[in-house]
């Protein structure tokens, strides 16, 4: 019997042996599985990339602020935390990589070329660039950052001519010009938005691009009486898909350009040199930027619109484009 009681006391040590070793083993396991897991997790996580493709146009507004002329912040309106997680939500997925707006130009009057994944990009979410190749048609839109005192100018070159475009204006010069911006909604202009403040708009939150637009727009309807806007162009031309998807959600059609040239400071050339770089671009569906803070292209208003429909072209808007 006594023998028996130490078989069986050996056989429970041996037993709690055996459970603390399988315990051991469970629990390095386990600790070994979670370390993998964070270290997994940790890898998958992508920062924010800043991938600018060559920029070409729209550096008014930079060159403003350098000389304290720049857009100033005229205010913002809140936006309630119900209108925008919606949009936080579901585009908090899509990539926020940064990209510049160039094109690869050429001398035959031919429409610049574009790669078919930046065209399939900005189709998906209703950006546009350019007009129908097959189309002899030029759509003009200028960028107001601020006045420099050649709006007024271009307006009656417009209005001689009888050609309809599109302003960009941001919230400094809603606030700066509200004469001015009156006298393009009723000579039948369309009235666009260039954000409040001119941020690059890969740069900010959802939250903030919402800002942003709305206070253009309450602005923009405190002035005139007229409520929404459609068309948006990026300031510095820069997106990511993030910014193309949170804009369209809110009812914008991102607007680039298919031909700009460096004309928010003087030109070497003069007006000449303002007039020729238009002329020796111009293409069918061309989507023409200029900068209204320009003189050279104040001076030369009046003859390129005239020389622009001389050579068989029309002139259209964007809502036309957009529409087609």
């Amino acid at each position: 019997m006594e023998l028996l009681v130490k078989v069986l006391k050996n056989k429970r040590i041996l037993l709690a042996v055996l459970v603390l070793f399988l315990l051991g083993i469970s629990a390095c396991t386990l600790k070994e599985r979670v370390f993998t897991d964070r270290q997994s997790g940790a890898a998958g996580v992508t920062p924010t990339e800043t991938h600018a493709e060559p920029l070409s146009g729209s550096r008014a507004e930079t060159q403003a602020a350098a000389s304290g002329k720049d857009e100033a912040n005229v205010g913002s309106s809140k936006t309630s935390a119900a209108a925008t997680e919606p949009l936080a939500t579901a585009n908090s997925q899509l990539s926020n990589t940064k990209y510049g707006w160039g094109l690869v130009r050429n001398n035959k009057h031919l429409q610049p070329e574009m790669p078919a994944s930046i065209s399939a990009r900005l189709s998906r979410y209703g950006a546009y660039w350019i007009g129908d190749p097959a189309e002899k048609v030029v759509y003009l839109t200028f960028d107001n950052g601020y006045e420099n005192g050649y709006t007024a100018k271009i307006l009656d070159a417009l209005k001689a001519n009888d050609v309809k475009a599109a302003f960009f204006v941001t919230g400094h010069y809603l606030k700066d010009q509200p004469e001015l911006v009156k006298r393009m909604v009723n000579e039948g202009h369309i009235v666009c938005n260039h954000t409040d403040t001119h941020p690059s708009l890969p740069d900010i939150s959802d939250e903030q691009i919402i800002k942003e637009l709305q206070t253009v727009e309450q602005n923009f309807e405190k002035i005139t009486g007229q409520k929404g806007m459609k068309y948006l162009r990026p300031p510095q031309g820069e997106y990511s898909e993030r910014t193309l998807a949170v804009t369209r959600e809110l009812g914008y059609h991102n607007i680039f350009w298919s031909m700009a040239m460096k004309d928010w400071v003087p030109m070497p050339g003069g007006p000449q040199e303002a007039y020729q770089s238009v002329m020796d671009n111009l293409h069918n569906g061309a989507l023409i930027l200029l900068h209204a803070v320009s003189k050279d292209n104040a001076d030369v208003m009046d003859r390129m619109l005239k020389d622009i429909k001389a050579q068989g072209y029309s002139f259209k808007t964007l809502d036309d484009l957009v529409n087609r």
